[in-house]
């Protein structure tokens, strides 16, 4: 939890020292997220093809929804 400090010392800036508050911290949640993905590792990834059972079910959906609609 941030304290009220913090705040009321952030609110007491000027507006560039806001702004390079605002950029650092934006480059940290930056620097953070490309250590998510790491270098040579495999990463499944999902693909529609050989999904015709979910293909089938999603068909089956649309058609009743369309045929509800034209009721």
């Amino acid at each position: 939890m941030i304290s009220s400090d913090l705040i009321s010392t952030l609110r007491g800036l000027s507006r560039s020292d806001k702004f390079y508050v605002m950029q650092l911290l934006i480059s940290e949640l930056a620097q953070q997220e490309t250590e998510l993905i790491k270098p040579e590792q495999a990463y499944p990834v999902w693909s529609p093809y050989g999904a015709d059972e979910a293909a089938d079910t999603m068909l089956k959906v649309l058609r009743a929804a369309k045929a509800q609609n034209h009721a």
